[in-house]
């Protein structure tokens, strides 16, 4: 008898059932807002911008489903039990606070300063918060990051990022 089972009673594993009520519950939300998409008039093929939607949808349902069999047949997830994972540790607030900051700021500022120089932010920070203290050499790569992907959506896939205060330079 193993850790996990020792320990099992009818109640544990109520959450789970949790998790497949809010997959489904998520996927039905997709199928019916792929459903109210209006007609595209650039829709090319027999693909429309429903296709996509429509299969995430229906795929969330289906791990819904194959969950909720699970859990009735008594299947449980197993408890962390990963080498590198300090069980007994607790959340990093303070982490999460800073990537959160870094979200928050890039959202404010990604009309005002472009998506160049909000994405710098938003990568800079991150790194910043997941411990990296090397500023010069973090914002550089971060602004690379940003240019870079802006120019690949512009000029790759056509979609025009907010430019902000570089607007006719980019």
């Amino acid at each position: 008898m193993s850790s996990a089972e020792s320990g099992s009673t009818v109640g544990q594993g109520r959450s789970e059932f949790g998790v497949a009520l809010f997959l489904g519950a998520l996927g039905v939300l997709v199928i019916v807002e792929a459903l109210l998409l209006p007609e595209s008039l650039i829709a090319r093929g027999p693909v429309g911008p429903m296709a996509v939607p429509m299969v995430v949808g229906s795929l969330l349902l289906i791990v819904a489903v194959f969950l909720t069999v699970d859990l009735l047949r008594g299947g449980r997830g197993e408890p962390e039990g990963g080498e590198d994972v300090d069980l007994t540790g607790r959340s990093d607030w303070r982490t999460i606070a800073m990537l959160a900051a870094a979200f928050v700021a890039n959202a404010l500022l990604i009309e005002g300063l472009g998506w160049p120089f909000s994405g710098a932010i938003l990568f800079w920070g991150a790194a910043f918060a997941l411990g990296s203290r090397h500023y010069i050499r973090d914002a550089a790569i971060a602004l690379a990051l940003s240019f870079g992907s802006w120019y690949l959506f512009a000029f790759g896939l056509n979609i025009v990022l907010p430019v902000g205060i570089l607007r006719g330079i980019l």
